[in-house]
């Protein structure tokens, strides 16, 4: 190979290092996680509008929600890289490959706090970026840092900000919060414990291998799920409340029809593993976590049909 060429097939070859250089950043930030989050973002920022807010709010909240909650994930990358390395399902992410370094992590962690806060502050309310930048900070330090590896109760106080999307899109449309969002708020935080609690049992190994406290590990298996029993009806309960405090934002029956037959299926599921459990059989949690995820993004567009329509 010549001088020349092999000068011009330089930038062909540092074009896929570069790509698979940006896709391990995005890939701190959880996407997957992200886009479960803002699920919960658009019909909160609906019901305060009554209607459909402006395409330019829309954007700027979602965007700046995305920049947040990746910004809160990468901080969680960075501190549990250690066990991460330990567990089998997180142990090809990009700092224990060694892909990303830690401090490449936590500026990039830093970067996305910063622009995410000042995007939400300039483009929405102030009470939206000032909830974002404390949703950061609680699930980084609080959960991340303090809760997550010494206590079993992680999982419940790591659900406040797992349900902040919630309040933040209601702040940015009114700059305020109102019963409806606290409502909301409640549902998100009870659907997070039989949603996680199942893919803890799932990969209870791995948690138990890095010694990280969760339910599952610590807890017998009829515990967990008698527990995710009670959280499932929690959910179901809490979500019917939004008829009659969403009322005049727009809530009316067929939401409410909607959630209570989402709500029989999520709890029937429930019951279906406490069952299995009891009798001994496999226990596939990972039923009752899919489920989870489709009760939840099938009752935030029954929220946003009821608001419409």
């Amino acid at each position: 190979m010549t001088a020349l060429s092999e000068r011009s097939a330089a930038p062909a070859r540092r074009l896929p290092a570069l790509r698979a250089r940006v896709m391990a950043y995005v890939a701190l930030t959880k996407p997957r996680i992200i886009e479960l989050l803002l699920v919960t973002t658009v019909p909160a920022m609906m019901l305060a509008a009554r209607g459909w807010p402006s395409w330019g709010l829309l954007i700027s909240t979602l965007i700046g929600g995305t920049l947040a909650a990746g910004a809160a994930n990468v901080f969680n990358c960075w501190y549990d890289r250690d066990i991460d390395r330990l567990m089998h399902r997180t142990e090809r992410r990009p700092l224990p490959m060694g892909v990303v370094s830690p401090r490449g992590a936590l500026v990039f962690g830093l970067v996305l706090t910063v622009v995410s806060v000042a995007l939400l502050a300039v483009t929405t309310t102030l009470l939206a970026a000032a909830l974002a930048a404390g949703a950061i900070a609680y699930y980084a330090v609080i959960y991340t840092m303090v809760l997550k590896r010494h206590t079993r109760h992680s999982t419940l106080f790591g659900g406040v900000p797992g349900a902040a999307p919630v309040l933040i899109g209601w702040a940015a449309v009114t700059g305020s919060l109102a019963w409806p969002a606290v409502v909301f708020f409640g549902v998100v935080f009870c659907w997070q414990l039989p949603h996680f609690w199942a893919l803890a049992m799932r990969f209870r190994a791995d948690y138990e291998r890095a010694s990280v406290p969760m339910l599952p590990v610590v807890a017998t298996p009829l515990s967990v799920g008698r527990q995710t029993v009670v959280w499932t009806w929690l959910t179901v309960a809490v979500s019917l409340l939004l008829w009659p405090v969403g009322s005049e934002y727009g809530i009316g029956w067929p939401y409410t029809v909607v959630a209570a037959g989402l709500g029989l299926w999520f709890a029937v599921e429930a019951h279906r593993l406490l069952r299995r459990i009891r009798q001994g059989a496999e226990t596939k949690p990972m039923q009752l976590f899919h489920i989870s995820i489709s009760y939840m993004a099938l009752l935030s567009v029954a929220i946003i049909v009821d608001v419409l329509v």
